[in-house]
């Protein structure tokens, strides 16, 4: 599965709607951690690495990751990166994930000025279309979508990002694996019967 050993861990669906949400983990657990996100954001960079390194080995099988948008106005490629990644979540729950995954892991590559160049070698490298996936930008329905989370993390007093909740407890921004384990942890115990 394109050589990242911990997507075979994952439940993913083939494709998911734009509207629909991402989920990695276990999609049809009753725990679920709700994680908005800004895909320019450094806190989200080492959060993205936190999920992939200790999270999801951890809780990938009985907890359900599930991804929200929250482009911050104050990151100016931000929103335009969160329209991609709905564009690639309609190809593959997959594909969504990894360029998620790539984008945090190159903040520091991209600019406002690269980022559709950047795009579209991210796509023909993944075997999508880099002239679809730039049109995307524009397309209405993945801002429709992208606003929507945006809107209901306002909704749910998201300020800051990462703003990860488990069983409605905020962590927000920088927060530690102990922390955040420790809440999962507690809501596993809560959901059994």
């Amino acid at each position: 599965m394109n050589g990242h050993p911990l997507l075979s861990m994952l439940v993913l669906a083939s494709a998911v709607a734009p509207a629909q949400r991402l989920v990695e983990g276990n999609a049809s657990s009753p725990v679920r951690v709700l994680i908005y996100e800004d895909l320019q954001c450094p806190d989200c960079a080492d959060f993205r690495r936190m999920l992939d390194e200790k999270l999801l080995p951890k809780y990938g099988g009985k907890v359900a990751f599930e991804h929200r948008d929250f482009p911050l106005a104050k990151h100016a490629w931000a929103r335009k990166s969160a329209i991609a990644a709905r564009f690639f979540q309609e190809t593959s729950a997959e594909l969504a994930v990894k360029y998620r995954r790539h984008t945090l892991a190159s903040i520091q590559a991209t600019t406002p000025a690269n980022f559709n160049e950047r795009l579209a070698e991210f796509a023909k490298s993944n075997g999508a279309d880099p002239g679809a996936a730039v049109a995307a930008l524009e397309d209405p329905r993945y801002a429709a979508a992208v606003e929507k989370d945006f809107q209901e993390g306002v909704a749910r007093g998201v300020a800051h990002t990462p703003t990860a909740f488990v069983n409605g407890v905020a962590f927000v921004e920088t927060f530690t694996f102990e922390e955040i384990s420790k809440a999962i942890d507690s809501a596993l115990a809560e959901s059994r019967p």
